[in-house]
């Protein structure tokens, strides 16, 4: 099945054919929910007859929770229509169950599933296509969608010439002639931009579209399922753009799709397979609701029905029990310094392997039917009956050795290419298994399984610390699941030999991620000691390998990030960090003369809160000033892109955006984020940000002082 339309009872799924066709059926689809109680459920069934939504009500025998041996009596409600789920579930809440019966009195299960999964779940459909997918791309500038211009439109990379109608015309023929199932769009409303007749109503069709609109889909209109919105997660502001259907077709929305930015086409498919939920349902998820879409799968199979709210709690903990429990990953701190002649060691998968090999599972922990200290430190029991989340992640773990083997033994880059995005792809979802079991809403998540992973990776890190040290080996830094060791003596045991050794006693292994000929490990800017997760070192294939600096940091301008490469390569060659300054001494000149193209010099900010929420008179609030101006709206979650003009200018003629195409720009500003990006890179052999800042005034003036003599 490619895709799920549903109309009242009805459910329109498209199918594509091995031979390349598409075909549609149509079907009643009526969905079930469940309610559970520790009191007669036969009264509130008796209350249901009479609803316009409900189908009819049965009682049934399922697990409401992991920890159940045994299947308890629930009412099943089959309702009218996918759309009455979640009103119904409203009403068992703040109907029924408000008046005579205290909260919590009724549970509800299989509320909160999106619909094309619910129906695959339902019905046993596959969502993974039986065909290679053909795909379109299609672009459009922001600045183009506000002005309501097709300016800049791009149809799979090449740009579109002539008349806005021209372009439109030229996009039907495509989609005629190339029939494709996959449409990936810069920005969702590109739908309704290009039907020519504004946003339909969230949560309806539109069958109409403008006369010189284009039809994306394999029929007429399109569906807003969803307006745009702003969430917090995490302390943390996020903007969803609003998302769109439309007949036969899968749209892909760039702006609002992890997966695409972080594997490909291929690798979303792999998590389709996995999951069972539809491409189009996985396009829009996050990474946590793609994990929680297969544990759904295994806990139905288990007879286990899915909870609409999360209600189990904390366990009571003494304070000693809390202190030891409430910590995290061990971390060995770096030792600051240019280090030779270094080996990076990684365990794989670090915390789901955990999860796999001790049986770390919700139902498991600390159970009920064992009594003794199986987690090191915190003391909690593991029970010996086979876990629900080791057997959710088993085939994740296996898929993801596998294709890192297949990367290891191929050759042809585009291969290796391709493999890596399907790795990537499995990568977080495995990450992901690890920090759901402490986030509050998780279905199927504890936060003892939290406090037993990090307790064992812990206790892991040290016996390789240990063993490694043992062998004449010295570790230099240590987080989560990487260390980086050097050796310690001139006749250090083979470290093939360790590694192996590691990874039987641990039972997870440990591999070599590879050699660097040098590391060099800053320390903090406003701290003693080494910063965690900032280095730079070269590795002994020739490639540099950069982590926490200005490079790899999405706000960094692009002529700053290139200039900092240029320093860490000045620096190798050298050794010298008068060398890598004197080379920073031309970049200046050369910033100071105005002779950078402002389009590198962008900075990208993401918002962290509404934009009258910002009362300091900072750069971002100047580009927030400016985009009011010129009629451009920003979310919290979305970014605002501007060049400094003049730092020292009123707002907001601080900045211009660089939709504006600046044409100047402050050269003092831009060289104060140059020097520390230097201080980046030499910060680890002790010139910072002030020796470097001195060396440079120092060698202005003596090269004056030639002159003048």
């Amino acid at each position: 099945m490619l895709t799920a339309e549903f109309d009242g009872q009805t459910v329109r799924h498209w199918h594509v054919d091995p031979g390349g066709g598409v075909h549609v059926e149509r079907e009643q689809f009526h969905p079930t929910v469940y309610v559970a109680s520790d009191r007669d459920l036969g009264s509130l069934a008796d209350a249901l007859t009479g609803d316009p939504k409900v189908r009819e009500t049965a009682f049934e025998r399922w697990r409401t929770n992991l920890h159940d041996r045994e299947p308890q009596r629930v009412l099943g409600v089959t309702l009218d229509r996918a759309a009455d789920v979640r009103p119904f579930a409203r009403e068992v809440k703040h109907t029924h169950e408000r008046g005579d019966h205290p909260p919590g009195t009724y549970r509800l299960y299989n509320v909160d599933l999106t619909p094309g999964f619910r129906y695959c779940l339902a019905t046993g459909r596959e969502p993974t296509p039986s065909r290679s997918l053909r795909t379109t791309r299609l672009s459009l500038p922001e600045r183009s969608l506000v002005d309501e211009t097709l300016e800049g439109l791009r149809l799979d990379g090449e740009r579109l010439d002539g008349t806005d109608q021209r372009k439109r015309e030229s996009l039907r023929e495509h989609l005629a002639s190339h029939d494709p199932d996959v449409l990936v769009l810069s920005a969702g409303e590109l739908v309704p931009h290009l039907a020519g007749d504004g946003t339909a109503n969230v949560g309806a069709a539109d069958d109409t579209t403008g006369a010189n609109g284009v039809d994306l889909g394999r029929g007429p209109g399109y569906e807003c399922l969803a307006g745009a919105n702003v969430y917090h997660s995490y302390g943390q502001a996020g903007y969803s753009p609003a998302r769109y259907d439309i007949p036969g077709r899968v749209l892909i929305d760039r702006s609002n799709s992890f997966l695409w930015g972080e594997s490909s086409l291929d690798g979303m498919l792999d998590l389709v397979e996995l999951s069972g939920r539809p491409l189009q349902e996985l396009s829009w998820a996050s990474i946590g609701t793609v994990l929680t879409a297969i544990e759904i799968r295994e806990a139905l199979d288990r007879g286990v029905l899915v909870p609409w709210n999360k209600w189990e709690p904390e366990a009571f903990k003494s304070p000693s029990r809390l202190y030891d429990a409430d910590r995290g990953g061990f971390i060995f701190a770096p030792e600051v310094g240019l280090h030779e002649d270094v080996h990076e060691l990684d365990f794989a998968s670090l915390y789901p392997s955990i999860i796999r090999e001790y049986n770390v599972s919700p139902e498991t922990v600390d159970c009920d039917c064992h009594d003794r200290a199986d987690v090191p430190e915190v003391g909690y029991s593991v029970c010996d009956r086979s876990g629900f989340l080791p057997d959710v992640l088993d085939p994740l773990l296996d898929r993801r050795a596998e294709l890192k083997r297949q990367i290891d033994a191929a050759d042809d880059p585009e291969r290796v290419a391709a493999l890596e995005s399907r790795s990537g792809a499995l990568k977080w979802i495995l990450v992901a298994s690890f920090g759901y079991q402490g986030y509050r809403n998780a279905k199927f998540g504890r936060i003892e399984c939290h406090e037993a992973i990090n307790a064992y990776a812990r206790e892991i890190a040290l016996q390789a610390k240990q063993r490694l040290e043992a062998g004449g080996w010295r570790v230099l830094h240590g987080i989560v699941d990487s260390l980086w060791v050097t050796p310690a003596r001139s006749d250090p045991e083979p470290l093939e030999r360790i590694v192996a050794d590691i990874s039987a006693s641990v039972g997870i292994d440990l591999e070599r991620d590879g050699r660097y000929e040098w590391v060099a490990f800053p320390p903090k800017r406003d701290a003693p000691g080494g910063a965690l997760t900032r280095y730079v070192g070269k590795r002994a294939d020739g490639e540099y390998k950069l982590r926490g600096i200005e490079a790899r940091q999405r706000s960094t301008p692009p002529f700053v990030a290139e200039r900092q490469r240029e320093l860490v390569q000045r620096f190798d060659e050298t050794r010298d960090p008068s060398a890598v300054c004197d080379h920073l001494q031309g970049t200046l000149a050369t910033l100071r003369r105005g002779d950078v193209d402002p389009e590198e010099l962008v900075l990208t900010t993401r918002l962290s809160k509404s934009p009258a929420a910002y009362q300091q008179a900072t750069r971002t609030e100047a580009a927030l000033r400016r985009c009011r101006q010129l009629d451009r709206t920003r979310h919290p979650g979305q970014s605002v892109r501007y060049v400094v003009i003049d730092d020292s200018a009123r707002q907001p003629e601080r900045v211009r955006l660089a939709e504006e195409e600046p044409d100047s720009y402050d050269t003092e500003f831009y060289a104060s984020l140059l020097l520390r990006a230097a201080a980046s890179v030499l910060s680890a052999v002790g010139w910072d940000l002030d020796r470097i800042d001195r060396y440079l005034r120092e060698t202005v003036d003596a090269c004056l002082d030639a002159f003048g003599g």
